[in-house]
């Protein structure tokens, strides 16, 4: 581990003055405070705010970022206006990160910035990451990824910093939580953040609101799905969701698990190959 952030350090000095790609997840906090260390003020942490992302999760990023004394940059992103991202292909998330990257750029050329890096990590190598196209295409860096860190390496030395979010859940964006084909739009994600956000005021963790249009299928983590044998919190999760707008609300019994959006893209795909 201290050969690694040695290693993740070398790497930041490499990058002279530099914007860090960040969103207040595990991997991006840890970037930016070991920017901030290494680099102090030519390191610069940038946010990008859309629908995309949950009002709490933007309040967090930014608390996190008075808290360890690093700068925090918002900017507004417009993936929205883009039919390539809101037509919800697989790939969405090339033009969402296209868009972050370009807004980047534009910072980096105008202020003099060297060099911009974002959160991937060792552990993301082989996932399928359209994000990643775009970082190469901008020539982001990945320190995390060249240290060699992976995810749990990542929260292990989170938590010797300090860090909040070294036992934080994995948060993908908003736009995640919609069948890919099925058009992202404000609403929909406005639906979604609230939906979400009564699961985690009764206190679940791991919490996904896949949404199907007019029905809500909850994934929270596979050791807090018992908890909905209690009717009383059946019937409030019940009554919120549908305040919010779903006229059904399902409970996934898996549970929560990464990637579970793929699982209609793989089904589809077998189905095709057999056609």
């Amino acid at each position: 581990m201290s050969q690694k952030l040695e290693q993740l350090k070398t790497v930041l000095c490499q990058c002279g003055r530099t914007l860090v790609a960040y969103s207040g997840g595990v991997d991006s906090v840890l970037l930016a405070k070991a920017a901030h260390d290494v680099l102090g003020e030519d390191a610069l942490a940038v946010i990008a705010d859309s629908p995309s992302l949950p009002r709490r999760e933007l309040e967090d990023a930014l608390a996190i970022g008075r808290q360890f004394d690093f700068p925090v940059r918002v900017i507004r992103t417009e993936e929205m206006d883009n039919g390539g991202y809101t037509s919800n292909p697989p790939n969405r998330c090339y033009f969402c990160k296209s868009e972050l990257f370009d807004k980047l750029q534009d910072i980096a050329q105008a202020e003099g910035w060297e060099t911009i890096v974002y959160g991937e990590n060792a552990s993301d190598v082989g996932d399928y990451r359209p994000g990643s196209i775009a970082a190469q295409q901008y020539r982001v860096r990945a320190p995390l990824k060249e240290a060699g860190l992976t995810k749990a390496e990542i929260r292990e030395l989170s938590a010797k910093l300090g860090l909040p979010t070294a036992d934080k859940p994995q948060m993908a964006c908003l736009s995640s939580r919609i069948p890919y084909g099925e058009p992202v739009t404000a609403e929909a994600l406005a639906q979604i953040e609230a939906a979400e956000n009564v699961l985690r005021d009764a206190g679940f963790y791991d919490v996904r609101v896949r949404h199907h249009r007019d029905l809500a299928r909850l994934e929270v983590g596979a050791d807090e799905v018992h908890r909905f044998e209690d009717a009383e919190l059946r019937a409030m999760v019940t009554r919120e969701l549908k305040k919010i707008g779903y006229v059904y609300v399902t409970l996934d019994l898996q549970g929560y698990r990464r990637g579970s959006a793929h699982e209609a893209l793989v089904v589809k795909l077998r189905a095709e190959e057999k056609a």
